[in-house]
């Protein structure tokens, strides 16, 4: 008999929706507690080293001084928050549209948000984006350059263009030495959900962007054919599939967070006075409800501007949530047939696109662009362009004295000894973007001489 499909289109929630975990896909195991597998998933990724070393890693602005500011681990924190928000609003409203999606686990969409939410940025290297940059220009601009000859044109493709959203799906599912098959061991649902670019990287084009290296290829492919996600690639041509549909939430839950939160911490570090902070967070009301917001902060005595700008954004965050379900949910076929371009934040409607695009405005000219964060992006492009060198170096020349040195500190995860050479040079990509900034910068200045260990 054939499984009922609960939307006319090309995908449907009873598969998109699965509890199946990678590497335990025949296994039954037996549960002694009332959480989802859903929420195991999200268990697993909060308790996980590499999620712990976000607190390390940096987010726009140099790790904080005196005034703390986002850095990974509270952005995806937060992140996760509004995912899990965005998730359980759209799954309401789909039910009260279609009650008959009760018979899928469509209800479990903002628990599976909220831990992919988690997990998109744990393949960021240090140093944010400077440090991905740093990563990819080494073989393009750097040194190597040299390696083009070596290896493959799809392993040349996915070195070149290397990028935090593949290098995360590699972390979670990729069997690192010592670690069970199938990585992390997450649901399907929970892994596509952080493929936000469900392509090779021979078609990153010129934003570079892609969702899996060809180390992974294989295990994507079964993971998206399993629940039914569009292939719109040709047979025999570079992968490319549509997306999962949560990840448009996981998405939006990013875009929201960063942009907004971005904003705030700028008012912190008096980048941005008080009247252009709210002038833009306000932004996103019309005049009556400018009015009645801040007649609240007046009814809640809020005179500290620290106090009044958490206020307003949170008021930002609830608007643009609302918004960004509607949006989904309105279109909800499109997203579900392959063919919905762009992202919820860009399908707004027009006064709120535009005040986004605002704050997006600001934060290029007025924050990405300040000296501190200049400062932090010069600083850790040198400490990864160094590294990378000497580390490739090393693989290269794996015989030689100091190469020895170099690969014998390297911990016993990463496959620095096989005797495949793109192997070698993937496990150098793996354990630089696996470091913290601090780890990195001591890494950086034991190899050059500029400082000793302390016994």
């Amino acid at each position: 008999m054939a499984k009922k499909r609960y939307f006319c289109s090309d995908m449907d929630w009873q598969q998109l929706i699965t509890n199946k975990r990678l590497g335990q896909e025949h296994r039954h195991s037996v549960r002694h507690d009332d959480r989802t597998e859903f929420k195991r998933d999200y268990d697993r990724l909060i308790f996980s080293a590499p999620f712990r070393r976000l607190q390390n890693k940096t987010q726009v602005f140099p790790l904080p001084g005196s005034v703390f500011v986002h850095n990974r681990l509270t952005h995806s924190l937060e992140v996760a928050s509004v995912g899990m928000s965005l998730g359980n609003d759209v799954a309401r409203r789909l039910l009260e549209r279609r009650p008959g999606l009760g018979a899928t686990m469509i209800r479990e969409a903002g628990q599976i948000v909220a831990a992919a939410c988690l997990a998109h940025d744990m393949g960021n290297p240090p140093f944010g984006h400077s440090g991905e940059k740093a990563m990819q220009t080494f073989f393009t601009e750097g040194p190597g350059a040299a390696v083009r000859g070596l290896v493959s044109d799809v392993f040349w493709s996915d070195i070149t263009h290397f990028e935090g959203n593949a290098n995360a799906f590699r972390l979670l599912t990729h069997r690192f030495c010592g670690r069970r098959p199938g990585g992390f061991v997450m649901t399907y649902s929970t892994l596509a959900a952080i493929v936000k670019y469900p392509y090779s990287s021979l078609l990153a084009g010129d934003k570079g962007k892609f969702g899996f290296f060809s180390t992974e290829q294989e295990v994507y492919t079964r993971i998206a054919d399993e629940m039914g996600i569009r292939r719109l690639s040709a047979p025999g041509g570079p992968l490319r599939y549509a997306r999962h549909p949560l990840v448009y939430l996981v998405e939006a839950a990013d875009d929201i967070c960063y942009e907004i939160m971005d904003i705030e911490d700028s008012h912190k570090l008096k980048i941005l006075s008080y009247d252009e902070t709210e002038e833009l967070l306000l932004g996103f009301f019309d005049g009556g409800t400018r009015q009645k917001i801040r007649q609240r902060m007046v009814d809640e005595r809020l005179t500290d501007e620290n106090e009044r700008v958490v206020y307003l954004r949170a008021s930002a965050i609830g608007r643009l949530e609302t918004e960004c379900v509607r949006v989904f949910t309105d279109n909800e076929e499109r997203i579900l047939a392959g063919e919905f371009a762009g992202s919820l934040v860009e399908a707004m409607d027009e006064p709120l696109r535009d005040a986004y695009r605002r704050c997006a405005d600001v934060s290029a000219r007025r924050i990405y662009r300040s000296k501190p964060v200049l400062d932090v992006e010069l600083s850790g492009y040198k400490i990864i362009a160094t590294l990378m060198e000497q580390m490739v170096e090393a693989v290269l020349h794996p015989d030689r004295y100091y190469s020895r040195q170099l690969i014998g500190r390297v911990s016993s995860q990463y496959e620095i000894a096989s005797p495949n050479l793109e192997t070698r040079l993937m496990a150098v990509i793996d354990y630089i973007s696996g470091m913290t900034d601090v780890y990195a910068l001591d890494v950086y200045q034991k190899i050059m001489g500029v400082s000793l260990p302390i016994v």
